[in-house]
């Protein structure tokens, strides 16, 4: 027997808790991390701060919430890419530009995602909706990576080869989930991702327009060098 679907009532509520997200979303794009506050979401909706208080606890949770709407919407723009190739080197690189595409789309939102600090694993609300919607953004590029290393593992280095300090890092890293992955494998693949999200930096924040207006030629050499070093040299060709 199908479970009965939300009543009316948690229907009306959740059309409202959208629409208020969706405003914050708004300022965000147009006026700035800055304009996103309680009363500036309640102007925009026709509310009082008190009413939004009823939807929202404070700044902090919705600014959450938001951040889990941002990271979804980025992760399905990832995900559908990815699954347009069979093979995992040529989903990563498919995952990667669409990475990229939806970066440069939206300046703003990219910014509020990845331009804060991300609070320390101790420090983060376990199971809230931004750690979740993070988890999945994360095994968009970890899933096909992981398969690499199964079906085609390429050179790492051993636990007792890494410097002490960063293997007690990633060690703690992957306790927290179900890794399948060597320390080695996960070094290289937090590497790799390190130099994308640095690309990336610099191109939507604008930081090396004095030399390269244009950053995409250097990110696909940056995703030819990534598919070289998993020794998958053809699989960032477009």
């Amino acid at each position: 027997m199908t479970p009965p679907g939300p009543g009316r009532r948690e229907r009306v509520r959740q059309g409202t808790l959208a629409e208020i997200r969706a405003a914050a979303r708004t300022l965000l794009v147009e006026r700035g991390p800055e304009a996103v506050t309680i009363n500036a979401v309640a102007r925009e909706l026709g509310m009082s701060g008190p009413a939004l208080y009823h939807y929202y606890a404070g700044r902090d949770e919705l600014v959450g919430a938001v951040t889990a709407d941002l990271y979804r919407d980025l992760t399905d723009a990832m995900r559908t890419a990815r699954d347009t190739q069979n093979e995992p080197a040529r989903q990563m690189m498919a995952a990667c530009r669409a990475l990229r595409a939806w970066a440069v789309a939206h300046p703003a939102e990219f910014g509020w995602i990845f331009a804060a600090p991300t609070p320390p694993a101790g420090e983060q609300r376990p199971g809230s909706l931004r750690e979740l919607a993070g988890y999945d953004f994360e095994q968009v590029l970890l899933e096909p990576f992981q398969e690499l290393w199964k079906s085609a593992p390429f050179p790492i280095a051993a636990d007792d080869e890494l410097d002490p300090a960063v293997r007690d890092q990633l060690a703690a890293y992957a306790a927290r989930f179900d890794r399948k992955l060597p320390l080695g494998a996960l070094h290289i693949f937090m590497a790799c991702w390190m130099r994308l999200y640095g690309l990336l930096c610099m191109e939507v924040l604008h930081q090396f327009d004095f030399v390269y207006p244009n950053l995409g030629p250097l990110y696909e050499e940056c995703l030819r060098d990534i598919a070289a070093l998993l020794g998958q040299e053809g699989a960032a060709a477009q």
